[in-house]
């Protein structure tokens, strides 16, 4: 217990440094050391990420003040790694846009507040593909939508909710977010929840290691009323044992949105192996994310950025600040971290694909950067630099029919299923009452 949560409290740190370190290289990095050798790989990237249908499936908003005068993401945003125009120069063609809930008190209020404060994210993201640019972006809620939308050279815009918390006891809340575009639905994030255990146990909440060991009873019924109403179980931040017990009663395929590999760097984040598996035999998808500090945490580079940080009195929640100010000494001293232990790169990217390919099979592997929640690293910044990911595949082996399939084809499959084994028409599961 102490080994977990001690590996928790660096990564509280380490995460919170994931893009400022890359932010210490220029976007678009790797390009830059390109050569005229490079040339005839890039020819035939842009011609195979022009033929595929690449989606991310993770990407944090910044509150309701999304797609407002605020934060327009409708033009180039410095301050964002995905805003439609990254998304047209890279050519990415569809985003599940994520309604973010943090983890707060297990009581009537706080699910009260964690669910409206979900659905002022979800009209947000409505309002960016319905009111702001119908032009330009369009909400999808089937594959089949997407694949119109991209033929038609707009941007898909899809919807998850990222925390179950948001659901409260009230099972009929399933309804409603899929009534208003969910698709997916992470079940847990940082700290357990009502619905079940999370990999990262809530020390502020009081948490213990293990609360429900996996699924609560209403966690049962809330996957049951996921795989009727159609929505994907997302089990990114889950506990292990999370985990297992959906694998075990999902009548539909499950997935990990915005996940790396235990394999390549072990980090409580990352899915095991026998997780990996398991997703195989369940014929779900994992979706490979572009945080730093779950692709590649040398100890020696975190107990360097956390000495850092203790000696000149930066605390977690002031390190973006700190980060901004190019002469300051925090930046000076990273910048010689980053030079003694180089941060995740495109190529620690792309080897936690290898390693998910290796482990549960090309059909079962995607991408999901997690952009503006933490997610960038250099070579893949932003949605601009996504031919990158296209180019280092190539470069590895990988066919065209392959890299689709990563891209795009493989979370379309899964959907599909998820949709084919759903049954709104049947029982609704019964709502359980507030407590608290």
């Amino acid at each position: 217990m102490y080994r977990v949560r001690r590996a928790w409290r660096w990564w509280g740190l380490v995460a919170g440094l994931a893009w400022i370190a890359a932010a210490g290289h220029a976007l678009g990095a790797e390009c830059a050391e390109r050569t005229a050798a490079d040339e005839p790989l890039l020819a035939k990237a842009r011609q195979v990420h022009a033929a595929a249908l690449t989606l991310d499936t993770h990407v944090d908003i910044a509150g309701p003040q999304y797609a407002t005068g605020q934060l327009d993401p409708g033009i180039e945003q410095p301050r964002l790694r995905c805003d439609l125009v990254k998304m047209v120069a890279g050519g990415v063609d569809g985003v599940f846009l994520a309604a973010y809930v943090s983890q707060q008190a297990r009581n009537a209020e706080g699910y009260r507040r964690a669910h409206q404060a979900a659905l002022e994210r979800i009209a947000a993201i409505r309002r960016l593909a319905t009111a702001m640019y119908p032009d330009r972006c369009e909400l999808a809620t089937t594959p089949d939508d997407v694949e119109r939308i991209a033929a038609a050279g707009k941007r898909a815009i899809m919807i998850g909710v990222e925390n179950g918390y948001a659901l409260g006891t009230d099972l009929s809340n399933v309804a409603r977010f899929a009534d208003l575009g969910v698709r997916y639905i992470t079940l847990c994030h940082n700290g357990h929840n009502q619905i079940c255990d999370s990999c990262n146990p809530a020390a502020r909440l009081g948490d213990r290691e293990a609360e429900h060991r996996g699924l609560s009873p209403l966690g049962r019924r809330v996957v049951a009323e996921m795989n009727r109403r159609g929505i994907m179980i997302d089990l990114s931040h889950a506990a292990a044992s999370t985990f297992g017990d959906v694998a075990a009663i999902s009548k539909a395929p499950v997935i990990a949105s915005h996940s790396g590999c235990s394999g390549v760097n072990p980090h409580p984040r990352n899915l095991t192996d026998e997780q990996l598996r398991m997703l195989r035999a369940n014929g779900g998808v994992i979706q490979i994310v572009a945080v730093g500090g779950f692709l590649k945490s040398p100890a020696e580079r975190n107990r360097a950025i956390a000495d850092l940080a203790r000696r000149i009195g930066v605390s977690a929640g002031d390190l973006a600040a700190a980060s901004r100010q190019p002469e300051g000494r925090f930046r000076r001293e990273l910048a010689e971290i980053d030079r003694r232990y180089p941060p995740a790169s495109l190529k620690d990217f792309v080897d936690h694909i290898d390693h998910a390919v290796r482990v549960a099979g090309l059909d079962h592997v995607g991408v999901g950067s997690d952009f503006d929640g933490g997610g960038g690293v250099p070579g893949f910044q932003n949605h601009a630099d996504a031919l990158n990911v296209t180019a280092e595949l190539l470069r590895r082996g990988y066919t065209a029919e392959e890299i689709t399939n990563i891209w795009g084809g493989n979370l379309l499959r899964v959907w599909r299923r998820v949709q084919a084994a759903a049954s709104p028409e049947g029982k609704a599961e019964e709502a359980i009452p507030p407590s608290g």
